[in-house]
């Protein structure tokens, strides 16, 4: 396959799912439904409830397409005539305060003529989260009909409690999360309850809702992220025993989410075996695990709750005879299509760290960590946007495209917004944070990266809204630091609130004046722009303190992150910018999640190889153990797995490779690179319209860039006093003192 044309695949799930209307007003509302919500009869709407549901239907001809639509709270997993269609089917509930998803899956390859059998096993996560909304009823809604076709959940479906699962007794995880400790006793098994030759037969289900959209579930919304890609079982990297503890310890191959399996033989019922990994219990918060009970004899089990790490324990209990230990890695299907590699180790190792840092924290939304909480933080999915550009095949935009409508969905009536959502039980509105997500790099480049102008008319009016009738300004154009429900800046020490308040504020106004020019709001962008000037007219007077950029009322010391957004910002005078370069080099306060523009302001600033001897003195720490392979929260350790500390991924890609779109999309873009100090340097990432590829190289002072430009773009190339037009294909430059030529194919333009 060759790399500038992805898979055909690819390209129609990616426009084909970009297309889907996330409105909560979406199809689910108007569509007709035939299914009913339906439990089982001994259902007790318990939390961790888990139900198994058949339908069995003979078919005189087996349709050319029968497409299910598949609702539940909270988790399916789907077999057809035996044989497994959807892994952990479901998303978390919480399009809207009301609302509820639902899978379209196409049951036609799958069914045949005669006799066919429909299985699924529904978990009904039961409590609230920092990213799930309970509904607090445990049902499924299955609605499929085609020609000749009925398999619609109503009485006539079978369904039973599956009474083999239950809640973990000890170690309940923390309240952020829905999930709950799996158990499951494999004395009460059901074997083979999802193949067609099951004998048995469980009672009639009932229906607890006749309509599909109600005051329970609320209005339905189609799945707008594709389903989890299934990597399989797979043997452990490593695998060792320590008999005195009884823990069996499986190294993965990197961190990742997933589902442990265990094959045993065991002489004697009733025996424990306890299964979590080395991220169980971060910061002293316990995350998911799961047990399994032993039955006698040789049977296997595999943990369906996720869970993530770097290495997986087993404790096995005397009498207990492990025959084989696998994983099964599941996740956001995207590509990690991106490659990066330099001279320097560290950096290479930083890259690799940073893009797998990323790929654990994304499932049914972006997460802040995949342990603790599982919680859409929109500081952190600011940065995830970027990033993901960057380094992730095209189908990761559908995520925080899903994030955006989420956030602006869950709008309360005083125009505020908060994060996480989907949540249950937060509702703390983090001021900065909600400028960062609504502005210039949260839904701004979540367009501009992406060419996603989808959400962008349903989400203007909240926007409007909330930028100028939550957020009040004075007289020059500035707002006061609002508390909201948790006035946080930034993790850290020496953090000026009101300067940084100010910028992502000035930020937020720049991107909605760009919504309001895309949607014809002519006199609202001359507002916008009026309000900006405003700020712009009187920043130097409100905030320069001789030195540095700080609020009229700090009195600390200089804030690195706050001088940095002012230059990022284009509002700190280019007179000033050596002393800001000053603070950059003396301060370094910003967390992992700022630190992205502290970065970005240095190569602004034209310190581009002190920009990459600060980024080594910030994670040589993070760097330093080699058994991880993810990236922290902070500087000195804490919580693990946190993507905002991916944002190098973005330097190197825009700044030291200098590679920036120029319009939506990357249809045309700007390669206008700085080596910073480095001698070679190969990259490429994944556009929608193909690979775009560079190699650099300095040679004792001559650079040679190779350049690959994907079908359907234009490059435009800056390096030394090179300036030129690209169009597709590949593209060799060469600079040298005053000689610059540039070679296409067998020509040489000089």
């Amino acid at each position: 396959m060759e790399r500038n044309n992805p898979s055909s695949w690819l390209r129609q799930l990616f426009a084909a799912l970009l297309l889907m209307t996330f409105a909560v007003s979406a199809s689910g509302r108007t569509a007709t439904w035939s299914g009913k919500w339906i439990q089982a009869t001994g259902c007790k709407n318990e939390a961790n409830t888990w139900q198994m549901f058949r339908k069995d239907a003979h078919l005189a001809s087996v349709p050319s397409k029968c497409v299910a639509r598949i609702a539940v709270d909270t988790k399916y997993w789907l077999w057809v005539n035996g044989k497994q269609v959807a892994f952990e089917g479901g998303l978390k509930r919480g399009p809207s305060p009301t609302g509820t998803y639902y899978d379209e899956v196409d049951l036609a390859p799958y069914l045949q003529k005669g006799d066919n059998a429909i299985a699924l096993l529904t978990v009904f996560f039961g409590k609230e989260g920092f990213s799930h909304k309970n509904s607090g009823t445990a049902a499924l809604l299955f609605d499929a009909e085609a020609d000749g076709v009925s398999l619609s959940s109503d009485e006539s479906w079978e369904a039973q409690v599956y009474e083999a699962f239950t809640t973990a007794p000890d170690n309940a995880p923390n309240y952020r999360l829905a999930e709950s400790a799996i158990r499951f006793d494999g004395r009460k098994a059901v074997a083979g309850w999802q193949s067609p030759d099951f004998d048995g037969h469980f009672g009639a289900a009932k229906v607890v809702k006749a309509e599909a959209v109600n005051n329970v579930f609320g209005e339905l919304v189609a799945r707008p992220i594709p389903q989890w890609k299934d990597y399989g079982l797979k043997d452990y990297k490593n695998v060792s025993f320590d008999s005195s503890s009884r823990v069996l310890t499986c190294t993965l191959p990197y961190n990742a989410q997933v589902t442990p399996y265990i094959k045993l033989k065991a002489a004697e019922a009733g025996k424990v075996i306890s299964i979590y990994t080395d991220h169980f219990n971060p910061s002293g918060d316990a995350t998911v695990h799961g047990e399994y009970v032993t039955t006698t004899g040789e049977q296997a089990y595999e943990n369906l709750g996720w869970m993530n790490g770097d290495k997986v324990y087993y404790t096995i209990p005397e009498g207990v005879e492990v025959n084989k230990v696998k994983y099964r890695e599941t996740g956001y299907d995207t590509e990690l299509s991106s490659s990066f590699s330099c001279n320097d180790p560290f950096f290479n190792k930083l890259w690799q760290r940073s893009v797998r840092t990323l790929y654990v924290n994304m499932r049914d939304t972006y997460f802040d960590c995949p342990d603790r909480e599982r919680a859409q933080w929109w500081g952190d999915v600011v940065n995830d946007i970027q990033e993901a550009a960057y380094t992730l095949s095209p189908s990761a935009s559908l995520l925080a495209r899903k994030g955006v409508f989420e956030l602006m969905n869950w709008q309360r009536d005083d125009g505020t917004i908060f994060a996480p959502v989907p949540a249950g039980n937060w509702d703390k509105e983090l001021p900065v944070q909600m400028l960062m997500s609504v502005g210039w790099f949260g839904f701004y480049n979540q367009y501009y990266l992406n060419n996603d102008t989808s959400f962008i008319a349903h989400v203007y009016d909240g926007v409007h809204r909330y930028l100028h009738e939550v957020w009040k300004t004075d007289e020059q154009g500035f707002v006061a630091v609002r508390e909201g429900g948790w006035s946080w800046g930034d993790w850290g020490s020496h953090i000026d609130m009101n300067l940084l308040t100010n910028v992502w504020y000035y930020l937020a106004l720049k991107a909605e004046r760009q919504y309001a020019l895309m949607l014809r709001k002519e006199t609202d962008a001359a507002d916008i722009a009026a309000m900006m000037a405003n700020m712009e007219q009187h920043f130097e007077e409100r905030y320069w303190k001789g030195s540095y950029y700080a609020a009229p009322s700090y009195d600390d010391a200089a804030d690195d992150r706050a001088n940095a957004m002012a230059v990022v910002a284009g509002l700190a005078s280019p007179s000033h910018h050596d002393a800001v370069l000053n603070v950059l080099k003396d301060h370094h306060y910003a967390s992992p999640l700022l630190e992205l523009y502290v970065q970005k302001a240095l190569f602004m600033l034209d310190e581009g190889k002190y920009a990459l001897q600060r980024m080594r003195e910030q994670y040589q720490n993070m760097l330093g153990n080699s058994e991880e392979t993810t990236l922290w929260e902070g500087w000195n350790d804490g919580t693990h797995n946190h993507a905002w500390a991916s944002g190098m991924t973005v330097i190197f890609a825009e700044s030291v490779c200098g590679i920036k779109p120029t319009s939506p999309g990357f249809k045309t873009f700007e390669v206008k690179p700085d080596l910073c100090g480095l001698k070679d340097l190969d990259y490429s990432f994944e556009t929608q319209y193909g690979f775009i590829s560079i190699h650099l190289a300095d040679h004792n002072g001559v650079l040679t860039l190779d350049l690959s430009v994907p079908e359907g773009t234009q490059a435009h190339v800056v390096l030394g006093g090179i300036d030129r037009t690209c169009a597709a294909g590949k593209h060799h430059f060469e600079t040298e003192g005053t000689r610059q030529y540039k070679k296409q194919g067998d020509g040489l333009i000089q």
